[in-house]
C-alpha cells in the first residue's frame, strides 16, 4: 500500500471522477478526487501526489491557474491538462503554467492510461537522474589531493585532463591513486560520462577477460546470456585499471590491441565492436625492472603516455597538518575539531607505512572512540614501527657486509615473516600488507613453485 502512487483527479463532474477512479483500480494507483481547484490544492498540501488530472473549466477558476500552487506543494508531480474545448492557445497556457501533458475530452480510456503511465515513468527516470547527478557530485568532491608539496603533480593532472591520452599512475598502496584518477576524469571533458574502476588483482585470473571484454551466450560453462564487458560499459568515459601490473601476460596482449585499434571482440563472439574509452592505469609495483618478464614493455609504454607518481606520505610530512584538517572536516561533517600541536608533532615523526589511507583510518578511529572533542590519533598508531625505531634493525635487503639481496627474495621473506607473525592467516596478512587476497595467494603459489624447502612453518596458510 505504501508503494502505491497517487493520482489526483480535479474535475467538477463527479461521474467523470468516479469513472476514472474505477478504471484505474487495477493500476496500483491510489486515486483521490477534488471538484474545485482550491480543493485540489488543499489535497496537494496534505498529501504526496504523483500525477494530477486537471480540468480546465472549474467552478472557481481556469484550471491552468492552479498549476503553480499544485507544484509548490508537490514539485515532482506531473500535471495532465484536460479540456473539452481544445485550442492551441489553451495548450500553450497549460504548458507554460507547468503542465506535463495535454488531453482533449472525450478521450479513449486507453489513451489516458498510457498518458498516466508515461508520466509515472518520467518521474522514475528523473529520480534516477537525480541520484546519478548526486553520485557524480559526491565523486567529484572526493577528487581532492591535499598538500602544497603536490603543486607539480597538479600541473600534470591538468595536462592529463585536457587530453585523452592514456595515463599511468604509480605510487605505494594508500597514496591516493584512485583519487588522482577521478581528479583527471572530473576535470576533463568526459566528466559527465561514466567513470568505471576495476582492480585487476581482485578478479580471479579466469574471469578477468570476460569482465573486461564481455562474452556471448554459450562462450563458456555458465554463460547463460550475453553480457557487456567493462570496456563497453565505460563507452565515452574513463576506465580506471587499478593494479594493472597484476594482469596476466596473455591478457596484456589483448588489452594492447584494444587500446591501439579502439575495437574489441567479446569472448566467444565474432563481431568487432568499436570502443571509445579513455584508460587510466595504476600500480603500486616497480614495473621497470620487470618489463617483458611480468609486464609487456609495449603495453607499458602505451599506457604511460603521461606518467604521474604520487610520493609516499613519509616523503611529504609537511602536508600532514593540512591533510589532517581536510580529512577531519570530512569525517566530522565540517565540525570545528582540530588536533593539538603535540598530537600533530607525534603524527609528523611517524613514517606512515599505509600512507594517506592509514592516516584517514587513524583519524576515523580516534574520532569514533574519543572521550571528548580532544581527539588523540597518536594512540592508534602502529606500535610495531615505534619498537623498530627503538631497536633499529639492518635495512631490509642488506646484509651485514652491505651485499644486496634480490628484490623478489626480500618480498618472499617479508611475506613469510608477516604470515608467521599473523599465525598463517592469509586474510589478515593481505590486509596488513595492503594487497588483495588474490594477489597474496598468487605470490604464495609463486614462491612454492620456486622453493625447494619450506619457507614457512605453517603448511595450511603459510608459504612452504
Amino acid at each position: 500500500m505504501g508503494n502505491k502512487k497517487t493520482l489526483l483527479v480535479i474535475d467538477d463532474d463527479k461521474l467523470f471522477c468516479d469513472a476514472i477512479s474505477d478504471y484505474m483500480e487495477g493500476e496500483e494507483l491510489n486515486v483521490i478526487k477534488a471538484h474545485t481547484g482550491a480543493g485540489g490544492v488543499e489535497l496537494c498540501a496534505r498529501k504526496k501526489v504523483d500525477v494530477v488530472l486537471l480540468d480546465q473549466n472549474l467552478p472557481d477558476a481556469a484550471g491552468h491557474t492552479f498549476c503553480p500552487d499544485i507544484l509548490s506543494y508537490n514539485e515532482q508531480a506531473k500535471i495532465i491538462f484536460v479540456t473539452a474545448h481544445p485550442s492551441f492557445e489553451g495548450a500553450i497556457k497549460a504548458i507554460r503554467a507547468g503542465a506535463h501533458d495535454y488531453l482533449s475530452k472525450p478521450f479513449d480510456p486507453e489513451e489516458l492510461l498510457l498518458t498516466v503511465r508515461n508520466a509515472l515513468k518520467t518521474i522514475a527516470l528523473e529520480k534516477v537522474a537525480q541520484i546519478e547527478s548526486y553520485k557524480a557530485v559526491k565523486e567529484s568532491e572526493d577528487t581532492v589531493l591535499v598538500g602544497k608539496s603536490l603543486a607539480d603533480m597538479h600541473r600534470l593532472i591538468d595536462l592529463a585532463a585536457s587530453s585523452e591520452a592514456s595515463v599511468l599512475i604509480t605510487g605505494e598502496t594508500g597514496t591516493g591513486k584512485n583519487v588522482l584518477a577521478k581528479s583527471i576524469h572530473f576535470k576533463g571533458r568526459m566528466k559527465k560520462e561514466a567513470f568505471i574502476s576495476i582492480n585487476c588483482a581482485a578478479i580471479p585470473e579466469n574471469l578477468i577477460e570476460a569482465e573486461l571484454f564481455g562474452f556471448e551466450k554459450g562462450a563458456f560453462t555458465g554463460a547463460f546470456s550475453t553480457k557487456k564487458g567493462i570496456f563497453e560499459m565505460a563507452e565515452g568515459g574513463t576506465l580506471f585499471l587499478d593494479e594493472i601490473a597484476e594482469m596476466p601476460m596473455h591478457l596484456q596482449t589483448k588489452l594492447l590491441s584494444v587500446l591501439e585499434d579502439k575495437k574489441l571482440r567479446r569472448l566467444g563472439g565474432d563481431a568487432i565492436r568499436p570502443v571509445n574509452v579513455r584508460v587510466i592505469a595504476a600500480t603500486s609495483a616497480e614495473m621497470e625492472g620487470h618489463l617483458d618478464k611480468k609486464f609487456r614493455s609495449d603495453l607499458y609504454f602505451r599506457l604511460s603516455v603521461i606518467r604521474i607518481h604520487i610520493p609516499p606520505l613519509r616523503e611529504r610530512k609537511q602536508d600532514i597538518p593540512e591533510l589532517c584538517e581536510y580529512l577531519l572536516g570530512k569525517i566530522t561533517y565540517n565540525r570545528d575539531i582540530r588536533l593539538r600541536d603535540e598530537e600533530l608533532k607525534k603524527l609528523m615523526v611517524y613514517d606512515w607505512p599505509g600512507n594517506v589511507r592509514e592516516l584517514k583510518n587513524v583519524l576515523d578511529r580516534a574520532f569514533i572512540l574519543r572521550q571528548s572533542d580532544d581527539i588523540r590519533p597518536s594512540d592508534f598508531l602502529w606500535k610495531g614501527q615505534a619498537s623498530a625505531k627503538q631497536n633499529p634493525a639492518p635495512v631490509a635487503g642488506f646484509a651485514v657486509d652491505d651485499s644486496i639481496a634480490p628484490l623478489e627474495e626480500i618480498e618472499k621473506q617479508y611475506i613469510t615473516k608477516t604470515l608467521e607473525r599473523l599465525s598463517g592467516n592469509q586474510t589478515r596478512t593481505a590486509k596488513a600488507l595492503g594487497v588483495s587476497i588474490s594477489t597474496l595467494k598468487r605470490k604464495v603459489a609463486q614462491y612454492r613453485s620456486v622453493t625447494n624447502g619450506p619457507v614457512s612453518s605453517r603448511s595450511d596458510n603459510g608459504l612452504k
